[in-house]
This record gives C-alpha cells, sequence and structure tokens, in this order.
C-alpha cells in the first residue's frame, strides 16, 4: 500500500515540507484543488524532491477542457520524471455553473468523454497519432507541431479519477488508470457498492480487478480523529464529526447514509445547512457514525483499524498524525505499509 501526506497549497512552504515528508519515507504528496491550483505548489515540490509522487486529489476537471488539462499534466509530469498522478473529480452542478461558469452535462457521460478526449490527446503527442477526437461535449480535431510538446519520451500521466456513486465509479473502472474514493465513505459501502461497480466496469472494457498485467490503482484516504494525547484525540473528533455533517449534506453522498439506515439525517442537515446552524449539525453526528465513516483512536490504534478494514482492498491512502515525532511517524508508516 502506498501512503500519501497531505501539503500545502503555500509555495513558500511546500518545497520544505515535500522534502520532509519524503525523507520520513512517504511514497506521495498530495494537494486538493481548493483555494489555490494545485499544479504550481506541486510544480516546487518537484524541484525538491526526487522520488515521491505527486498527486492531485483532485483536480477540477470541469473548471478546464482536455486540452488544457492535458497541457498542465504532461508538462508537471515531464518536469518530475513521471511522477504525476493526475487525480480528477467533477466537483458539483452549482460549482462548475456559478464558480466557475462552466457548462454541466451528465456528470459520468461527460467524464467518461473528458478522459477519453485526453487519451486522444496523449496518443497524438505520444504516440504521432492523428488528432481527430469528436465526442458529444468535446471536439479536438487541431495540433499542429507548433503547439505539440516536444519532451514526450517520457511515461504519460496517469489519470484517476474521483468518484463516489456506481456511475462514476464504473467510469473509473472503464477508462482511468485508477479511482480516488471520496473520504465520505465506509468499509461497508465500500465492499458492497465501489467494489462491485469497480468489477462491472473491469468487466464493460475487457478487464478484471485480479488482472496481474494491469496497473489499476484503488487510492481510499479515510477521515482520521487521531492524536497524541486525549485533548488532541477529542478536538480530532470534533473536527471530523463537522466534516461528516457537511457532506452528509451533499445529495450525491447520500447512498453513503442510506446503506447504514441514516438516510432521512440528510434532510435534516440539509435544512439546518441553509440556516448556517454548523453547531446543530454536528450535533446530529452521533459517536457512531463518527466510528463508521471515521478511522478514530490513538496513532497505533488508527493503524491498526485502518489495515482490518482496508488491507488487501487499497493500493493508496493517506495518513499524517499531528504533533507526532518524525520517527514514531516513520514507524508507523512502516506498519501501514505491510497492509
Amino acid at each position: 500500500m502506498k501512503i500519501d501526506a497531505f501539503v500545502p497549497a503555500d509555495m513558500r512552504r511546500i518545497a520544505f515540507e515535500a522534502k520532509r515528508l519524503e525523507a520520513l519515507g512517504y511514497d506521495g504528496v498530495r494537494l486538493a484543488e481548493l483555494n489555490h491550483d494545485p499544479f504550481m505548489p506541486l510544480a516546487i515540490a518537484a524541484e525538491h524532491t526526487e522520488r515521491v509522487e505527486l498527486v492531485t486529489s483532485v483536480a477540477v476537471a470541469f473548471s478546464r477542457n482536455p486540452m488544457s488539462m492535458a497541457l498542465q499534466a504532461h508538462d508537471l509530469n515531464a518536469f518530475s520524471n513521471g511522477r504525476l498522478v493526475l487525480g480528477l473529480g467533477s466537483q458539483v452542478k452549482p460549482h462548475i455553473e456559478r464558480r466557475f461558469s462552466m457548462p454541466w452535462h451528465k456528470a459520468a457521460r461527460q467524464m467518461r468523454e473528458f478522459i477519453e478526449a485526453m487519451k486522444a490527446i496523449f496518443d497524438c503527442w505520444y504516440d504521432g497519432e492523428h488528432l481527430h477526437f469528436v465526442g458529444e461535449y468535446y471536439q479536438h480535431t487541431l495540433m499542429p507541431a507548433t503547439f505539440q510538446p516536444e519532451n514526450t519520451r517520457g511515461p504519460r500521466p496517469r489519470v484517476v479519477l474521483s468518484a463516489t456513486g456506481p456511475l462514476m465509479t464504473k467510469v473509473a473502472a472503464e477508462v482511468a488508470d485508477g479511482m480516488i474514493m471520496h473520504p465520505f465513505s465506509s468499509e461497508t459501502y465500500m465492499r458492497e457498492v465501489t467494489i462491485p461497480a469497480i468489477e462491472e466496469g473491469m468487466r464493460a472494457s475487457g478487464r478484471t480487478l485480479d488482472d496481474p498485467s494491469l496497473d489499476f490503482s484503488i487510492d481510499y484516504a479515510p477521515m482520521i480523529a487521531t492524536g497524541t494525547n486525549d485533548e488532541a484525540l477529542a478536538a480530532a473528533i470534533e473536527t471530523v464529526r463537522g466534516r461528516i455533517a457537511f457532506y452528509g449534506c451533499t445529495v450525491a453522498y447520500r447512498p453513503v447514509l442510506e446503506i447504514h439506515g441514516w438516510g432521512e439525517l440528510q434532510d435534516e442537515l440539509i435544512a439546518l445547512n441553509r440556516r448556517h446552524d454548523t453547531a446543530a449539525m454536528a450535533a446530529c453526528i452521533s459517536d457512531e457514525m463518527v466510528d463508521t465513516i471515521a478511522v478514530v483512536g490513538g496513532p497505533e490504534e488508527v493503524v491498526d483499524k485502518m489495515k482490518a478494514r482496508f488491507g488487501g482492498l487499497i493500493h493508496r491512502t493517506g495518513f499524517g498524525v499531528s504533533g507526532l515525532p518524525d520517527d514514531d511517524l516513520g514507524t508507523l508508516l512502516e506498519r501501514l505499509r505491510a497492509a
């Protein structure tokens, strides 16, 4: 199992952090696209590291087009000698239309075509094929030599897709190099919904998860509540409780609640969210829900729980403990990696 560390988007800090995390033994550093673009900080991380993979977890696909995303991915991947793992996500309709002013179609179909278009672009750049991609949402039929990257002797960027529901999960299994599960999930949801959807998508593309020649990765970095003392652990639990309440408002994530019999809670969370009553929202989240969706306990206990729940199911995860000495953290990484 590969283990990533979450890094800040602060371009003044990321060089130091990435170098330190690489020395600790992490396999990758991951950065979400929230209030900063992930590609520029990761380029700085690439310059100051040699081994760790650079993971966008995730970059918003529909705020760009396949050509612009392919250019960003290629440049960072080539600069880092093939270390980019391009994690893509769709975001949700209000953000795409109202924050980015971009079109939203049928998300799963649009994402399938987005990735297929990127593959056609990479076929042109890396294999010399004529670019002619004509889809329902994207058309790429022009690629003069002047605009084609010249540094294409290395590997292509790996493209993995963030997914929660069965439709997007099947798209990941059919056309991507791997899948990133949303942290708002659970072991039960993974076993009963996610893995079967991956297997169905694999069958549709003539692949299987147990094919030793297939390099398809399942990435799941669960919410973790841990700390080096009781006070830190209690604070982490309350932070996670708030995150669960926030994610529980999203309609797309309702199936995760429903599989545990908590589906009706979403209606209450949505009503409270409209009143901006975050304290009441968090109060709706029981300790049972926290223990089911998150991984809770001291650092060693969290590692043991992650191995018991997800060992053999996932290929990549995220892990970190604030305030833990580097030597102790390195030991925990080795224990978790053996899962």
